[in-house]
């Protein structure tokens, strides 16, 4: 009899879509889920720290930047990003991550990248790709981070 269940990076990315419901800020509704011997052992979503005004409440927080090739971008700075949430997460909780996998949206941005390659982890599947994945796959190709992208669209949000 051929099983029905789902392989486990698909498992995982389907629990990370759920997560993504609770994101409270709706310009990119992203979340993460850490895993490690296929147990999960944190996940984050998208959105202001606890006690602070959300997105979705008040408002996007947004700060204008510059990218080295001269292009103008917004980006919302009221959030925290689902992959740091759910560091965060496991540093409140006294949870190692070491050796884990990060189950996300999409490549996490270089700041995001940092932080799973300082708390240890050695695995990140991604759904889609990020905008602007590139300085992310120089940290985590030095870093000897694994990243798998499901599929090689650009995340759109």
């Amino acid at each position: 009899m051929v099983s029905s269940r789902p392989p486990w990076d698909e498992y995982f990315i389907q629990i990370m879509h759920a997560v993504a419901t609770r994101a409270t800020c709706d310009r990119a509704k992203s979340a993460a889920v850490i895993v490690r011997d296929k147990r999960i052992l944190t996940t984050g979503y998208v959105g202001a720290p606890a006690g602070m005004a959300h997105c979705d409440d008040v408002g996007h927080l947004l700060k204008d930047s510059i990218k080295p090739n001269g292009e103008r971008t917004q980006n919302c700075i009221r959030g925290i990003h689902a992959e740091i949430n759910a560091v965060v997460q496991a540093a409140l909780l006294g949870v190692s991550l070491k050796d884990a996998t990060i189950y996300c949206k999409m490549e996490p941005c270089p700041e995001c990248a940092k932080a799973i390659i300082a708390a240890g982890i050695k695995r990140i599947v991604a759904e889609f790709r990020y905008k602007d994945g590139e300085l992310t796959r120089k940290f985590l190709n030095s870093a000897g981070v694994e990243l798998v992208v499901l599929n090689d669209e650009i995340a759109k949000y």
